[in-house]
């Protein structure tokens, strides 16, 4: 008999691991919980798909339903319930345009670089309590903070500094 192998998808979708400080302290965290809860998932006898995608233009965010920087997603499902934003000067100064990317919330707190405990937690709830994938729906529209990054940043890179300051 064929043995049934179940999928645990971790998607990590991010504007900027250059230079943002919320993107690259995101990654850094979640690479530290995927080391750990990875090869719990093969005992349970779960493949671990990990992926890191950079959104890297409108095109590329709007086919990944991107709504907030960063994004964690399990099996599609974003780990956060609620999209919670802040002013992001990293991704301010990218862009020269006024951006806001996303703040977790855990515990009653807010925090621009999750802790590992709501990391890993959301990853196993997700995995272990969710019984299918989000519904997405058919319309998706980029959100206008997103939009702004954007075009801020097609703009910069338009300059006449042969693409150096970008």
């Amino acid at each position: 008999m064929a043995e049934i192998v179940k999928t645990v998808k971790v998607e990590y979708l991010y504007l900027d691991l250059k230079s943002c400080d919320r993107c690259i302290g995101t990654d850094n965290v979640l690479d530290d919980v995927m080391i750990v809860l990875t090869p719990a998932f093969k005992i349970a006898g779960y493949e671990v798909v990990y992926n890191k995608v950079e959104m890297i233009n409108e095109e590329l965010a709007s086919e990944y339903r991107f709504v907030s920087s960063p994004t964690i997603r399990v099996n599609g499902q974003d780990i956060c319930k609620s999209v919670a934003e802040n002013n992001c000067g990293c991704c301010s100064d990218i862009s020269g345009a006024d951006v806001a990317c996303r703040v977790f919330e855990y515990e009653g707190e807010k925090y621009e670089v999750p802790p590992k405990k709501m990391i890993a937690s959301s990853i196993l709830q997700a995995v272990f309590g969710h019984s299918g994938k989000e519904d997405i729906g058919e319309q998706f529209d980029l959100p206008a903070n997103l939009k702004g990054f954007y075009k801020g940043k097609r703009s910069k890179s338009e300059c006449s500094c042969g693409d150096k300051c970008c």
